[in-house]
Order: structure tokens, then C-alpha cells, then sequence
């Protein structure tokens, strides 16, 4: 199958459905399609040729939806960037993957130009007019190159804000893989619904979503970026059926002023994932969005990216809310023990995962390819044990565990006492040098709007809930974490600001 297959069905079955919505802007499946098919012959006309890599720099947008087709119809291979990084990591990526030309938002364009490398071409977005614009109106549609299959849909650089980003290689089959699979739950995205991006769409994980809807004639609702108002707005203004956000998010719309004075009774599927869910948190949504079935994904980059689900119905047990689900249907999972054999049922060891969402490796980087696919499997990083019922409980990262004293401290276990508390919004738990016991734990915390709290009350509350070594033994309190785009803590960032030189 190719990615661009679902755009050809829409267009025979339903073409006057509206496909995508931005602001005030409305363009239905025939318009869209149109405007791919020019848009990729424009490509071809600037030098686009075959597995050429097009990179995309944007915030979430229809013409964003646009490019992610266009780029595929032409025959090329879609690179999105993340437009939080500097100019010079967007150079890095361009560089790296060869990438010939560069679809840009208007606002990013003059940041970056000077970063161009092998680029041919600069394709700019914008409402007064672009070169993107341009390149539809001189252009008729080209006919699809029908790419698909084993060939590559994209090149999606993970870390960046955290170190040298590697370019995962996705083929169509991959994201076509985890979409359907995710699908056959029957709890993923409602067919025929309203999709809503808030995430930013450069990140696997929303366009995870963007795939699954664009397969079951889903509509795209888009919003510039993610604010809660704006989102609350465009679920009730465009009765948005499902959306995906990390929890993150999720609190700081549960925590908006006036929350339950917008109508989101139409959204039927809230899906998370990126960080746990604290459990007051969860049960603090739920009540916001009373009607949607709450799905959490875990998974990554690598993996196109599910590679587990734990679908609304298990959320109903109070065991399952600390779980990332069990294996979905296109996905093996096991928890091997460094032998990199399968380690006994409720033993930690490291998630590995196989299926045909498996990335074909990391652009130019042979070494690193092999160091995580071995076997046949996609060794992930990520430390976690399985209960008899196969459900995946994540502890870690391998790389982030304490070794404190020699006892192993896993920083999620910590972070879930410390969030239960009714004075913490937010926190995260790092490891830090210490001459004695080799590393001890540090707590970093964000207050409650309103709520005081000293390391005292935390160190107390804490030692009644953790073995003493995993305590932490040293809390912090700042206004907010930094964290990436796809709201994900970024832990190197505070080991490095932290780390005595």
C-alpha cells in the first residue's frame, strides 16, 4: 500500500467531504487532492527527483497536510523538522539526510536560510502569497507516483534539543503498519470523525493519528499550536471527535479557568502518551471530558510509533492506570534481561519490540543502527516489566536509572509518589554525582498554582511511601520544566545544568 491510496478512495467515494479545516479556511477531499497533485509537480519542476528528501519546517497547518502528501505524490521522501530547534540544528538535518529542498512556514524562513547545504530549493508558506501558492496555481496535478510499500515515507529525526539527532527511516509499510493496527482495536480514532491537531504535526505521534484518520475519512482540524483555550474552542466550535495530546497538556486544560463552560461532548477518544498519566490527573480529565475514552500509546520514533495500547475499558481497572498497555495487533513485545533473552514475567528488563512498523535504521549511521536492531528486534531503551497478563508496566529509561549506593532507583517510581501530592503540579527525578554513593537522587519540583510546599514536607511524604535509598535527597522548586515540543521533560537538560564541572 501507499500512503496516498487513502486520498485516491476519498476522492472516488466521498470528494465534497471537507478534508481539512485551518482557522476559517474549509477545502474539501476533490480541492485537497488537487492542490497535492500540483503541489508535487511543482516539486518535480524544482528538482525533486525520486527518494529525494524534502524537508518540512512548520508549525500545524493544511498546507502542512498538504506537504506531507505532495512530497509522498512526487515520488519523494518527507523529512519534518522540529521548529523549536536552533538554525543550526536544522542545518544539521538538512545536511544530513541530503535533503534538496525545504517547504517552510513564511515566519521560519529567514532563520534558516542561511542553513540551506545541499538545498535546491526553498518553498515558502504563506497567506500574502509564497512560493508554496505559487507552485499550485502554475502547476496542473502530476499523477500520483504511486510510492509506497518497502520504499521510504520519511526521515524523522528524534532528540535534537538532547544531542546528535538520528534520522529514523520509515517506510510507507511501517506507518501503514502501526496505523492499522492501532485501528483494529476499535479504539483508536473514530471513522468518519473529527480530528483535532494540537500536537505538533512534525511528531510521529500526531501523525500517527493523521494517518489512522486519513485511512477511516476522518476530517483534519487543525490549530496553529497548542493553547487550551484554542483547543477547547475547536472542539466545541467543529465537534471534534478525537484528538491526541501528552499529559502535559492534558492538565493544563483540566486546570483552565472555565474549563466546563465549553461543549465537548462530541469528543469520543482522548488519546495520550509521551509521559505517565498521574492517576489524580487522569481521574482530574476524565471529569473534564466525561464522554471520551481515554487511550494511552506507548511506543516510539522508531516504531512508527505504537507499539502498545491501553484502551478505555482497562482504564476502568485501578491496577491497569500505572500500565502502558499490552502489545497492539501489529506489535511483539517482550522484556528481555541484558543476555537478551525474555526475562520472567514481573522481572525489570528492557523493551524490545518486532513487527513491520520496525524502522528500516538511522540515516547514515550504520553503528547505531545495529546497536539497537538486533535480532530481528528493536532493542528500545526503555526499562519495564510484563505481568502474566502481558501488560507492559514502563519503569524508566535504562540510560536515566539511579545507580545509587549500588540499589537501582527507577525515576518514574519516585516522580508517581511525588505527583500524587496535592501541592505538586509537576516534577521530574535525576540522577546527580555524589562522592559516597556514587549518584543520589534530585527532585525537581513545580508547585501548585497557589500551593506552598518546602523539602521537608516532600522529603516526609516521600519516605513514607519509598524505600529510604530511593528518597530523594535533594528538591528543588522551579517555575516550569523545559521540555520538547512533543511535551516530553527534557532530563539531559537538567543533568547537564545541574552537573558540577
Amino acid at each position: 500500500m501507499h500512503l496516498t491510496q487513502a486520498l485516491h478512495t476519498a476522492v472516488q467515494q466521498d470528494p465534497g467531504r471537507p478534508l481539512t479545516i485551518f482557522g476559517d479556511r474549509v477545502r474539501s477531499v476533490a480541492e485537497s487532492a488537487d492542490r497535492v497533485g500540483r503541489l508535487a509537480a511543482g516539486l518535480r519542476a524544482l528538482g525533486v527527483a525520486r527518494g529525494d528528501r524534502v524537508a518540512l519546517l512548520g508549525g500545524n497547518s493544511d498546507r502542512f497536510h498538504e506537504s506531507l502528501l505532495g512530497v509522498a505524490w512526487a515520488d519523494g521522501v518527507v523529512v519534518p523538522l522540529n521548529h523549536r530547534w536552533t538554525p543550526a540544528e536544522i542545518g544539521f538535518a538538512v545536511r544530513d539526510c541530503g535533503a534538496t529542498a525545504l517547504i517552510v512556514d513564511e515566519a521560519l524562513a529567514e532563520g534558516v536560510r542561511g542553513q540551506a547545504g545541499t538545498l535546491a530549493a526553498v518553498v515558502v508558506m504563506g497567506d500574502e502569497g509564497g512560493s508554496f501558492e505559487e507552485l499550485i496555481a502554475r502547476h496542473a496535478p502530476m499523477p500520483d507516483s504511486r510510492r509506497g510499500g518497502d520504499e521510504l515515507f520519511g526521515v524523522f529525526y528524534t532528540g535534537g534539543t538532547t544531542g546528535r539527532p538520528k534520522g529514523a527511516m520509515l517506510t510507507h509499510a511501517n506507518v501503514l503498519a502501526s496505523a492499522w493496527g492501532s485501528l483494529a482495536t476499535g479504539r483508536f480514532v473514530t471513522p468518519g470523525g473529527r480530528l483535532l491537531h494540537a500536537a505538533p504535526m512534525f511528531h510521529l505521534a500526531d501523525l500517527a493519528t493523521w494517518v489512522a484518520a486519513l485511512l477511516t475519512g476522518g476530517t483534519h482540524v487543525m490549530v496553529p499550536a497548542f493553547t487550551p483555550e484554542g483547543v477547547l474552542s475547536a472542539v466545541q466550535l467543529h465537534r471534534v471527535t478525537d484528538m491526541l495530546l501528552v499529559p502535559s497538556m492534558i492538565r493544563l486544560l483540566a486546570e483552565f479557568p472555565g474549563v466546563r463552560e465549553f461543549d465537548v461532548s462530541s469528543l469520543a477518544h482522548l488519546i495520550y502518551g509521551g509521559a505517565p498519566m498521574p492517576g489524580a490527573l487522569l481521574e482530574r480529565a476524565r471529569s473534564v471530558f466525561p464522554f471520551a475514552g481515554f487511550v494511552q500509546a506507548y511506543g516510539m520514533t522508531e516504531l512508527a510509533p505504537v507499539a502498545t495500547l491501553l484502551l478505555p475499558e482497562e482504564h476502568e481497572h485501578g491496577g491497569l492506570a500505572g500500565s502502558a498497555g499490552r502489545a497492539a495487533p501489529h506489535a511483539q513485545v517482550r522484556i528481555v534481561g541484558e543476555d537478551g533473552r525474555e526475562a520472567p514475567r514481573g522481572t525489570v528488563g528492557e523493551v524490545a519490540v518486532r513487527g513491520d512498523h520496525v524502522m528500516r535504521g538511522y540515516w547514515g549511521q550504520p553503528q547505531e543502527t545495529s546497536a539497537v536492531l538486533r535480532d530481528g528486534w528493536m532493542h528500545t531503551g526503555d526499562a519495564a516489566y510484563m505481568d502474566e497478563h502481558g501488560y507492559v508496566f514502563i519503569v524508566d529509561r535504562i540510560k536515566d536509572m539511579i545507580i545509587s549506593g549500588g540499589e537501582n532507583v527507577y525515576c518514574v517510581e519516585v516522580e508517581a509518589v511525588l505527583n500524587q501530592h496535592p501541592a505538586v503540579a509537576a516534577c521530574a527525578v535525576i540522577g546527580l554525582p555524589d562522592e559516597r554513593w556514587g549518584e543520589r537522587v534530585h527532585a525537581i519540583v513545580v508547585p501548585a498554582p497557589g500551593g506552598e510546599v518546602t523539602a521537608g514536607e516532600l522529603g516526609e511524604y516521600c519516605r513514607e511511601r519509598l524505600a529510604g535509598y530511593k528518597v530523594p535527597r535533594g528538591f528543588e522548586m522551579v517555575a516550569a520544566l523545559p521540555t520538547s515540543a512533543a511535551g516530553k521533560v527534557l532530563k539531559r537538560t537538567l543533568r547537564d545544568e545541574r552537573r558540577v564541572p
